[in-house]
Protein backbone atom coordinates (compact mmCIF):
# COMPACT_ATOMS: atom_id res chain seq x y z
CA UNK A 1 0.00 0.00 0.00
CA UNK A 2 1.60 3.30 -1.44
CA UNK A 3 1.80 5.88 1.92
CA UNK A 4 -0.38 9.05 1.66
CA UNK A 5 1.99 11.85 -0.01
CA UNK A 6 4.61 9.47 -1.09
CA UNK A 7 4.48 8.75 -4.52
CA UNK A 8 6.03 5.23 -5.89
CA UNK A 9 5.72 3.63 -2.65
CA UNK A 10 8.43 5.28 -1.04
CA UNK A 11 7.79 5.78 3.05
CA UNK A 12 9.25 8.12 5.32
CA UNK A 13 12.11 7.06 7.79
CA UNK A 14 12.19 8.58 11.40
CA UNK A 15 13.63 12.01 10.08
CA UNK A 16 10.62 12.00 7.72
CA UNK A 17 13.09 12.37 4.83
CA UNK A 18 12.74 10.62 1.85
CA UNK A 19 15.16 7.99 1.43
CA UNK A 20 17.12 8.01 -2.45
CA UNK A 21 17.90 5.08 -4.12
CA UNK A 22 20.90 3.59 -3.85
CA UNK A 23 23.67 4.66 -6.51
CA UNK A 24 24.83 2.08 -9.13
CA UNK A 25 28.06 0.31 -8.99
CA UNK A 26 30.49 2.34 -10.67
CA UNK A 27 32.31 0.63 -13.74
CA UNK A 28 35.65 -0.28 -13.53
CA UNK A 29 37.67 2.14 -14.54
CA UNK A 30 38.55 -0.96 -17.79
CA UNK A 31 39.63 -4.48 -17.83
CA UNK A 32 42.78 -6.18 -19.95
CA UNK A 33 43.10 -9.22 -20.81
CA UNK A 34 46.77 -9.85 -21.03
CA UNK A 35 48.11 -12.52 -23.51
CA UNK A 36 51.80 -13.48 -22.11
CA UNK A 37 53.87 -16.98 -21.71
CA UNK A 38 56.15 -18.51 -19.85
CA UNK A 39 58.82 -18.42 -21.72
CA UNK A 40 61.62 -17.11 -19.31
CA UNK A 41 60.54 -14.70 -17.01
CA UNK A 42 60.34 -11.55 -18.90
CA UNK A 43 56.66 -11.40 -20.52
CA UNK A 44 55.20 -12.64 -16.82
CA UNK A 45 56.52 -9.79 -15.33
CA UNK A 46 55.61 -6.82 -17.87
CA UNK A 47 52.37 -8.94 -17.78
CA UNK A 48 52.44 -8.58 -13.97
CA UNK A 49 53.12 -4.86 -14.15
CA UNK A 50 50.07 -4.68 -16.26
CA UNK A 51 48.22 -5.77 -13.96
CA UNK A 52 49.24 -3.94 -10.91
CA UNK A 53 48.68 -0.58 -13.00
CA UNK A 54 45.28 -1.34 -13.70
CA UNK A 55 44.28 -2.15 -10.52
CA UNK A 56 45.62 1.31 -9.12
CA UNK A 57 43.55 2.61 -11.54
CA UNK A 58 40.47 1.01 -10.49
CA UNK A 59 40.36 -1.25 -13.30
CA UNK A 60 41.00 -5.46 -13.29
CA UNK A 61 43.05 -7.34 -15.57
CA UNK A 62 43.30 -10.69 -15.95
CA UNK A 63 46.28 -12.71 -17.42
CA UNK A 64 46.54 -15.73 -19.73
CA UNK A 65 49.85 -17.97 -21.07
CA UNK A 66 49.04 -18.48 -24.61
CA UNK A 67 50.72 -21.77 -24.76
CA UNK A 68 48.25 -22.68 -22.37
CA UNK A 69 45.01 -22.07 -25.39
CA UNK A 70 47.17 -24.46 -27.65
CA UNK A 71 46.03 -27.80 -28.61
CA UNK A 72 47.66 -31.19 -28.41
CA UNK A 73 50.58 -30.24 -26.07
CA UNK A 74 51.95 -27.85 -28.15
CA UNK A 75 52.28 -24.91 -25.89
CA UNK A 76 54.70 -26.87 -23.23
CA UNK A 77 56.58 -28.29 -26.67
CA UNK A 78 57.31 -24.58 -28.04
CA UNK A 79 58.57 -24.04 -24.23
CA UNK A 80 61.25 -26.95 -23.95
CA UNK A 81 62.19 -26.63 -27.72
CA UNK A 82 63.22 -22.63 -26.93
CA UNK A 83 64.83 -23.84 -24.20
CA UNK A 84 66.95 -26.60 -24.84
CA UNK A 85 67.73 -24.55 -27.59
CA UNK A 86 69.30 -21.67 -26.25
CA UNK A 87 70.59 -23.33 -23.50
CA UNK A 88 72.65 -26.25 -25.40
CA UNK A 89 72.24 -25.65 -28.83
CA UNK A 90 72.51 -21.98 -29.50
CA UNK A 91 72.87 -22.52 -33.17
CA UNK A 92 69.61 -24.11 -33.63
CA UNK A 93 67.96 -20.93 -32.32
CA UNK A 94 69.77 -19.04 -34.77
CA UNK A 95 68.96 -20.64 -37.29
CA UNK A 96 65.35 -20.56 -36.24
CA UNK A 97 65.62 -17.31 -35.40
CA UNK A 98 66.55 -16.31 -39.42
CA UNK A 99 64.06 -18.43 -40.75
CA UNK A 100 60.89 -16.90 -38.79
CA UNK A 101 61.75 -14.30 -36.68
CA UNK A 102 64.25 -12.36 -38.51
CA UNK A 103 63.16 -8.84 -39.46
CA UNK A 104 63.96 -7.71 -42.86
CA UNK A 105 62.26 -8.11 -46.78
CA UNK A 106 61.68 -11.24 -48.02
CA UNK A 107 58.57 -13.78 -47.62
CA UNK A 108 59.56 -16.40 -44.47
CA UNK A 109 57.17 -18.98 -42.88
CA UNK A 110 55.14 -16.92 -40.35
CA UNK A 111 53.16 -17.55 -36.64
CA UNK A 112 49.49 -16.99 -37.74
CA UNK A 113 48.68 -20.81 -38.53
CA UNK A 114 50.09 -22.10 -35.24
CA UNK A 115 48.35 -19.19 -33.77
CA UNK A 116 44.93 -19.68 -35.01
CA UNK A 117 44.60 -22.97 -33.30
CA UNK A 118 44.15 -21.09 -30.12
CA UNK A 119 41.58 -18.77 -31.25
CA UNK A 120 38.72 -20.02 -30.35
CA UNK A 121 39.22 -20.15 -26.95
CA UNK A 122 40.79 -16.55 -26.38
CA UNK A 123 37.67 -14.98 -27.80
CA UNK A 124 36.19 -16.76 -24.88
CA UNK A 125 38.07 -15.93 -22.81
CA UNK A 126 37.60 -12.23 -23.85
CA UNK A 127 33.99 -12.51 -23.70
CA UNK A 128 34.43 -14.31 -20.43
CA UNK A 129 36.24 -11.73 -18.49
CA UNK A 130 34.29 -8.81 -20.23
CA UNK A 131 37.70 -7.38 -21.43
CA UNK A 132 37.36 -4.04 -22.86
CA UNK A 133 40.93 -4.23 -24.49
CA UNK A 134 43.41 -7.44 -25.64
CA UNK A 135 46.94 -6.41 -24.79
CA UNK A 136 49.50 -9.50 -25.86
CA UNK A 137 53.10 -8.97 -24.58
CA UNK A 138 54.29 -12.18 -26.17
CA UNK A 139 54.86 -12.56 -30.09
CA UNK A 140 52.47 -15.43 -30.53
CA UNK A 141 49.91 -13.59 -29.08
CA UNK A 142 50.21 -10.78 -31.18
CA UNK A 143 49.83 -13.18 -34.53
CA UNK A 144 46.48 -14.72 -32.18
CA UNK A 145 44.73 -11.24 -31.97
CA UNK A 146 45.85 -9.91 -35.44
CA UNK A 147 44.09 -12.73 -37.15
CA UNK A 148 41.23 -13.18 -34.83
CA UNK A 149 40.63 -9.15 -35.47
CA UNK A 150 41.64 -9.06 -38.73
CA UNK A 151 38.50 -11.69 -39.47
CA UNK A 152 35.79 -10.22 -37.25
CA UNK A 153 36.51 -12.82 -34.62
CA UNK A 154 37.42 -10.79 -31.51
CA UNK A 155 34.78 -8.13 -30.26
CA UNK A 156 37.11 -6.14 -28.61
CA UNK A 157 40.73 -4.10 -29.78
CA UNK A 158 43.97 -4.98 -29.27
CA UNK A 159 47.11 -3.10 -28.45
CA UNK A 160 50.25 -5.36 -28.90
CA UNK A 161 52.86 -4.21 -26.07
CA UNK A 162 56.25 -4.96 -28.65
CA UNK A 163 58.93 -5.20 -25.40
CA UNK A 164 61.84 -6.20 -27.31
CA UNK A 165 64.29 -3.53 -28.66
CA UNK A 166 63.97 -4.73 -32.23
CA UNK A 167 60.61 -5.99 -33.06
CA UNK A 168 60.84 -9.53 -35.25
CA UNK A 169 57.97 -10.59 -37.77
CA UNK A 170 56.02 -12.73 -35.50
CA UNK A 171 55.71 -9.42 -33.21
CA UNK A 172 53.61 -7.85 -36.81
CA UNK A 173 50.08 -9.09 -38.27
CA UNK A 174 48.23 -5.84 -39.56
CA UNK A 175 44.95 -7.33 -38.31
CA UNK A 176 46.05 -5.54 -34.73
CA UNK A 177 44.96 -2.36 -34.34
CA UNK A 178 47.54 -0.55 -32.28
CA UNK A 179 51.30 -1.18 -31.55
CA UNK A 180 52.67 0.32 -28.49
CA UNK A 181 56.76 0.00 -28.39
CA UNK A 182 59.64 0.77 -26.34
CA UNK A 183 60.96 3.35 -29.03
CA UNK A 184 60.58 5.40 -31.37
CA UNK A 185 62.69 3.51 -33.83
CA UNK A 186 60.44 0.66 -33.28
CA UNK A 187 57.53 2.11 -33.91
CA UNK A 188 58.54 3.41 -37.03
CA UNK A 189 59.48 0.10 -38.14
CA UNK A 190 55.78 -1.36 -37.20
CA UNK A 191 54.44 1.06 -39.02
CA UNK A 192 56.21 0.57 -42.27
CA UNK A 193 55.63 -3.23 -41.87
CA UNK A 194 52.09 -3.59 -40.71
CA UNK A 195 50.32 -0.28 -41.62
CA UNK A 196 48.80 -0.44 -38.15
CA UNK A 197 49.24 2.45 -35.66
CA UNK A 198 52.11 2.08 -33.27
CA UNK A 199 53.17 4.24 -30.34
CA UNK A 200 56.40 4.80 -28.12
CA UNK A 201 55.75 4.07 -24.40
CA UNK A 202 58.77 2.47 -23.28
CA UNK A 203 59.66 0.03 -21.10
CA UNK A 204 57.16 -2.02 -18.47
CA UNK A 205 59.17 -1.99 -14.82
CA UNK A 206 57.96 -1.81 -11.74
CA UNK A 207 58.48 1.94 -9.95
CA UNK A 208 60.37 0.60 -7.39
CA UNK A 209 63.30 0.05 -9.41
CA UNK A 210 63.53 3.34 -10.18
CA UNK A 211 62.79 4.54 -6.46
CA UNK A 212 65.63 4.49 -4.24
CA UNK A 213 65.66 0.84 -3.02
CA UNK A 214 65.65 0.39 0.56
CA UNK A 215 67.30 -3.28 0.43
CA UNK A 216 70.33 -1.94 -1.42
CA UNK A 217 72.35 -1.43 1.59
CA UNK A 218 72.00 -5.06 2.68
CA UNK A 219 73.71 -6.42 -0.30
CA UNK A 220 76.15 -4.08 -0.24
CA UNK A 221 76.73 -5.47 3.38
CA UNK A 222 76.77 -8.62 1.19
CA UNK A 223 79.57 -7.71 -1.01
CA UNK A 224 81.41 -6.36 1.36
CA UNK A 225 81.89 -9.47 3.17
CA UNK A 226 82.71 -11.64 -0.16
CA UNK A 227 85.06 -9.45 -1.45
CA UNK A 228 85.75 -6.00 0.23
CA UNK A 229 86.87 -3.40 -1.77
CA UNK A 230 86.09 -4.33 -5.37
CA UNK A 231 83.52 -2.80 -7.39
CA UNK A 232 80.26 -5.13 -7.83
CA UNK A 233 78.95 -5.65 -11.08
CA UNK A 234 76.04 -7.75 -11.93
CA UNK A 235 76.21 -10.59 -15.56
CA UNK A 236 72.63 -11.34 -16.22
CA UNK A 237 72.02 -14.51 -17.71
CA UNK A 238 67.95 -15.04 -17.51
CA UNK A 239 65.39 -16.85 -15.76
CA UNK A 240 66.62 -19.63 -17.02
CA UNK A 241 70.11 -19.19 -16.46
CA UNK A 242 71.60 -19.17 -20.04
CA UNK A 243 74.87 -17.30 -21.04
CA UNK A 244 77.84 -18.22 -23.03
CA UNK A 245 80.81 -18.68 -21.64
CA UNK A 246 79.93 -17.24 -18.37
CA UNK A 247 82.95 -18.91 -16.24
CA UNK A 248 85.26 -17.52 -18.81
CA UNK A 249 83.28 -13.67 -18.60
CA UNK A 250 83.68 -14.14 -14.62
CA UNK A 251 87.42 -14.88 -14.33
CA UNK A 252 88.11 -12.16 -16.51
CA UNK A 253 86.34 -9.72 -14.06
CA UNK A 254 87.67 -11.37 -10.74
CA UNK A 255 91.33 -11.15 -12.30
CA UNK A 256 91.07 -7.61 -12.93
CA UNK A 257 89.25 -5.74 -9.28
CA UNK A 258 85.55 -6.56 -9.95
CA UNK A 259 83.38 -8.70 -7.88
CA UNK A 260 81.51 -10.85 -10.52
CA UNK A 261 78.04 -10.95 -9.51
CA UNK A 262 76.09 -13.67 -11.72
CA UNK A 263 72.51 -13.78 -11.82
CA UNK A 264 72.19 -17.08 -12.60
CA UNK A 265 67.93 -17.52 -12.25
CA UNK A 266 66.69 -21.14 -11.71
CA UNK A 267 69.44 -22.70 -13.39
CA UNK A 268 71.14 -24.47 -10.32
CA UNK A 269 74.07 -26.02 -12.37
CA UNK A 270 75.17 -22.80 -13.44
CA UNK A 271 75.03 -21.52 -10.10
CA UNK A 272 76.88 -24.64 -8.69
CA UNK A 273 79.64 -24.70 -11.21
CA UNK A 274 80.33 -20.29 -11.02
CA UNK A 275 80.10 -20.67 -7.26
CA UNK A 276 83.59 -22.54 -7.41
CA UNK A 277 85.45 -19.84 -9.10
CA UNK A 278 87.58 -17.48 -7.22
CA UNK A 279 86.36 -14.08 -6.41
CA UNK A 280 82.66 -14.92 -7.87
CA UNK A 281 79.39 -14.78 -6.48
CA UNK A 282 77.05 -16.84 -7.78
CA UNK A 283 73.39 -16.71 -7.03
CA UNK A 284 70.75 -18.37 -7.45
CA UNK A 285 66.65 -16.63 -7.72
CA UNK A 286 66.35 -12.96 -6.82
CA UNK A 287 63.52 -11.85 -4.93
CA UNK A 288 64.54 -8.17 -4.25
CA UNK A 289 65.96 -7.20 -7.71
CA UNK A 290 65.25 -3.73 -7.08
CA UNK A 291 67.94 -3.69 -4.23
CA UNK A 292 70.04 -5.54 -6.39
CA UNK A 293 70.52 -3.40 -8.75
CA UNK A 294 71.00 0.04 -6.83
CA UNK A 295 73.41 -1.81 -5.16
CA UNK A 296 75.64 -2.75 -8.44
CA UNK A 297 77.98 -0.81 -10.23
CA UNK A 298 76.91 -2.14 -14.01
CA UNK A 299 75.05 -4.40 -15.47
CA UNK A 300 76.84 -7.04 -18.06
CA UNK A 301 73.94 -7.79 -20.33
CA UNK A 302 73.18 -10.38 -22.66
CA UNK A 303 69.78 -10.16 -24.10
CA UNK A 304 68.41 -6.50 -23.94
CA UNK A 305 65.84 -8.22 -22.65
CA UNK A 306 63.43 -6.97 -19.18
CA UNK A 307 66.82 -7.48 -16.37
CA UNK A 308 68.12 -4.50 -19.23
CA UNK A 309 65.32 -2.38 -19.02
CA UNK A 310 65.17 -2.75 -15.27
CA UNK A 311 68.69 -1.58 -14.53
CA UNK A 312 67.66 0.97 -16.90
CA UNK A 313 65.48 2.18 -14.65
CA UNK A 314 67.64 1.65 -11.20
CA UNK A 315 69.97 4.30 -12.75
CA UNK A 316 72.50 1.48 -13.68
CA UNK A 317 75.16 1.24 -16.88
CA UNK A 318 74.52 -1.74 -19.40
CA UNK A 319 77.58 -3.15 -21.30
CA UNK A 320 76.15 -5.83 -23.60
CA UNK A 321 78.61 -8.74 -23.82
CA UNK A 322 77.95 -11.96 -25.75
CA UNK A 323 74.59 -11.92 -26.69
CA UNK A 324 72.69 -15.06 -26.61
CA UNK A 325 71.87 -15.36 -30.79
CA UNK A 326 68.98 -14.38 -32.31
CA UNK A 327 66.55 -11.30 -31.12
CA UNK A 328 69.45 -11.23 -28.11
CA UNK A 329 71.91 -9.92 -30.39
CA UNK A 330 69.12 -7.42 -32.21
CA UNK A 331 68.19 -5.74 -29.16
CA UNK A 332 71.90 -5.53 -27.81
CA UNK A 333 73.49 -3.79 -31.17
CA UNK A 334 69.56 -1.57 -30.89
CA UNK A 335 70.56 -0.40 -27.48
CA UNK A 336 73.93 0.52 -28.67
CA UNK A 337 72.58 2.41 -31.16
CA UNK A 338 70.21 4.06 -28.41
CA UNK A 339 73.29 5.31 -26.66
CA UNK A 340 71.56 4.19 -23.73
CA UNK A 341 74.07 1.10 -23.31
CA UNK A 342 77.73 -0.16 -24.65
CA UNK A 343 78.20 -3.30 -26.49
CA UNK A 344 81.68 -4.54 -25.75
CA UNK A 345 83.12 -6.64 -28.45
CA UNK A 346 85.49 -8.45 -26.68
CA UNK A 347 87.03 -9.04 -23.31
CA UNK A 348 89.40 -5.62 -24.03
CA UNK A 349 85.95 -3.49 -24.40
CA UNK A 350 84.21 -5.05 -21.92
CA UNK A 351 86.58 -4.00 -19.46
CA UNK A 352 87.23 -0.74 -20.61
CA UNK A 353 83.60 -0.07 -20.98
CA UNK A 354 83.46 -0.92 -17.30
CA UNK A 355 85.99 0.76 -16.18
CA UNK A 356 84.55 4.14 -17.89
CA UNK A 357 80.89 3.41 -16.08
CA UNK A 358 81.52 2.37 -12.43
CA UNK A 359 82.95 5.40 -11.25
CA UNK A 360 81.16 8.27 -11.13
CA UNK A 361 81.28 10.70 -14.00
CA UNK A 362 80.36 12.05 -17.24
CA UNK A 363 80.45 9.21 -18.93
CA UNK A 364 78.31 6.80 -16.17
CA UNK A 365 75.97 9.84 -15.69
CA UNK A 366 74.90 10.59 -19.22
CA UNK A 367 74.33 6.69 -20.22
CA UNK A 368 71.97 6.72 -16.94
CA UNK A 369 70.05 10.04 -18.13
CA UNK A 370 69.83 8.65 -21.65
CA UNK A 371 68.40 5.45 -19.91
CA UNK A 372 65.97 7.35 -17.96
CA UNK A 373 64.58 9.48 -20.93
CA UNK A 374 63.03 5.91 -22.35
CA UNK A 375 60.45 5.79 -19.92
CA UNK A 376 57.61 7.78 -21.38
CA UNK A 377 53.77 7.25 -21.42
CA UNK A 378 51.84 4.55 -19.36
CA UNK A 379 50.83 1.31 -21.86
CA UNK A 380 47.87 0.65 -19.37
CA UNK A 381 46.57 4.01 -20.18
CA UNK A 382 47.10 4.11 -23.94
CA UNK A 383 45.53 0.84 -23.97
CA UNK A 384 42.15 1.88 -22.11
CA UNK A 385 42.38 5.05 -24.53
CA UNK A 386 42.14 2.57 -27.87
CA UNK A 387 39.07 0.60 -25.38
CA UNK A 388 37.16 3.84 -25.08
CA UNK A 389 37.53 5.14 -28.55
CA UNK A 390 36.40 1.60 -29.87
CA UNK A 391 33.48 1.86 -27.62
CA UNK A 392 32.68 5.10 -28.79
CA UNK A 393 33.23 4.42 -32.55
CA UNK A 394 30.34 1.18 -31.95
CA UNK A 395 30.89 -2.17 -33.79
CA UNK A 396 33.14 -2.56 -36.51
CA UNK A 397 36.82 -2.83 -37.02
CA UNK A 398 39.33 0.44 -36.23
Amino acid sequence: MRGAGYPHAVRPDSSSTPRRPAPAAPRPAGRLLVVSAAMGAGHDTVAAELVRRTRERGGDATVVDVLTLLPYGLGAGLRHFYRGSVRHFPWAYAALYRLFLRPGPGRRPGGTPLARLAGSRLSELAAGTGADVVVPVFHLGAQLTGHLRARGLLSVPSAVLVIDFVPHRQWLHPGNDQYLCLTEEAARAVRRDTGAPARTCGPVVDPAFRAGAAGAERWRRLFDRHAPGRTPVLLASGAWGVASRPDATVRLLARHGFLPVVLCGANETLRRELSRVPGALALGWVTDMPGLLHAARALVDNAAGQTAVQALAAGLPVVGHRPIPGHGADGVRAMAALGVSEAAGDDAGLLAALRRLTPEGPARRARVTAGHALFRDDPVGLALALARTARGAGPGRR
